[in-house]
C-alpha cells in the first residue's frame, strides 16, 4: 500500500521503517530536523529484542510538503496531539473520503478531532504501546513491549499493516483499549519529573507507590465515569495498582513476565522536557482532569503533577516533593 505518515517523530519513522521494511511505500510527512538526517544516511530502527532494521532514503518519500497526502491509500496520524487539527485539516484538502485514516497517537481527543473534521472519512483510532526514543540523528529505538491495536473496520486494514516485526491487531471496543493505554501513559508525567529511567524507577518503591495512587485516581473517575477500561497487561486494570505497591523482589518478578523494559528506556515526555519541547500532559493527566470535574469526582494528584510539568522543572523531583 501507498501509506503517508504524518508526522514524523520518534513513532512515526519506527513505524515507517518497519512498513517500508515488510515491502509499503511510505511517504514520511515531516520537518527538516527529522528529514534531512535521513535523506543523508537513510532511516536506522533497533529495539529492545535486538532486532535492527536499515532502510534507505531512496526507499521513502521525505517530504514537507503535504500534497503527498493525495496519492495516499492509509494515512497514518503520528503528529503530537497539539498538532492533529492542522494536520486534520490538511487531510481534508488532499486526501479522498475513501481513504482510511489511523490514529497513532496519545490521548482520548486525537481521534475525536480528527472525525470532526474528517466526518466523511474512515477515521480509525488506535493505540501504539511500546516507547519509542531517538538514539541518533536518523535512527531510533523501541525501549518497550507491546501490540498496536487499532479500530475494526473494513477491509482487513489490521492484517494489512501487520508484519512479523511489527503486529498490527483490530479491536472492536478501542475505546476502553484508549483508556487502558492513557492509565499507563499517567507515569509519562511521573517519569519526566523524576529524572530516572523508566527501569530504575519501576524498582523505587516509593515511586511504585505514587505511579499507583494516581492509576487509581484515574480508574476511580473511569469507573464513576461508566467508561470500561481495557488492561495492555495480561492483569486487569484495576490490579495494577495493587501489583505496583507489592515489594520490589515480588514485583519484578510479576512485571517480568508482563512488560520487557530496555535498561535505558524514558518516556518520550522526559525528552520532551528536558529539550523545552511542549508536552502532552494535557492528553494525559489533563484528561482525567476534565473528566473528573464533569463528573464530580476529585483529581488532586493527577491536577498536582499537570502543574508541575507546566512549571518545567529544570531538575529532577523527588517522589516526596509530589507526595507532599
Amino acid at each position: 500500500m501507498k501509506i503517508v505518515i504524518a508526522g514524523a517523530g520518534s513513532i512515526g519513522c519506527y513505524c515507517g521503517a518497519l512498513l517500508a521494511h515488510s515491502g509499503h511505500d511510505v511517504a514520511l510527512l515531516g520537518r527538516p530536523r527529522i528529514l534531512d538526517p535521513i535523506q543523508e544516511q537513510g532511516l536506522t530502527i533497533s529495539d529492545f529484542s535486538g532486532l535492527t532494521r536499515h532502510v534507505a532514503a531512496q526507499d521513502l518519500t521525505l517530504t514537507e510538503d503535504a500534497t503527498c497526502l493525495a496519492g495516499a491509500q492509509v494515512v497514518i496520524v503520528t503528529v503530537k496531539s497539539g498538532a492533529t487539527a492542522e494536520m486534520a485539516a490538511q487531510i481534508a484538502e488532499y486526501t479522498p473520503i475513501s481513504i482510511p485514516v489511523v490514529s497513532w497517537q496519545n490521548g482520548m481527543e486525537n481521534a475525536r478531532t480528527l472525525r470532526m473534521v474528517l466526518s466523511e472519512h474512515d477515521v480509525r483510532a488506535g493505540m501504539v504501546p511500546f516507547n519509542v526514543v531517538p538514539t541518533e540523528p536518523a535512527s531510533f529505538h523501541r525501549a518497550t513491549s507491546g501490540e498496536i491495536v487499532i479500530q475494526s473496520g473494513p477491509g482487513a486494514l489490521g492484517q494489512r499493516l501487520s508484519s512479523a516485526d511489527m503486529p498490527v491487531v483490530e479491536s472492536d471496543d478501542i475505546e476502553a483499549v484508549q483508556w487502558g493505554k492513557l492509565v499507563i501513559n499517567l507515569n509519562n508525567a511521573l517519569n519526566a519529573l523524576s529524572g530516572m529511567t523508566l527501569k530504575d524507577q519501576l524498582l523505587d518503591r516509593n515511586w511504585r507507590r505514587l505511579m499507583a495512587d494516581q492509576m487509581a485516581e484515574a480508574l476511580m473517575v473511569l469507573n464513576a465515569a461508566n467508561h470500561p477500561v481495557a488492561s495492555t497487561t495480561p492483569l486487569p486494570a484495576w490490579m495494577t495498582p495493587h501489583i505496583l505497591r507489592l515489594p520490589t523482589p515480588i514485583f519484578s518478578r510479576i512485571a517480568a513476565r508482563m512488560l520487557t523494559i530496555d535498561p535505558s528506556a524514558r518516556t518520550s515526555m522526559a525528552y520532551d522536557l528536558m529539550a523545552g519541547r511542549p508536552t502532552e500532559i494535557d492528553s494525559l493527566q489533563g484528561e482525567i482532569i476534565r473528566l473528573g470535574a464533569q463528573i464530580g469526582v476529585e483529581t488532586p494528584i493527577c491536577a498536582k503533577i499537570r502543574d508541575l510539568i507546566e512549571d518545567a522543572p529544570e531538575t529532577a523531583i523527588s517522589v516526596d516533593q509530589i507526595a507532599s
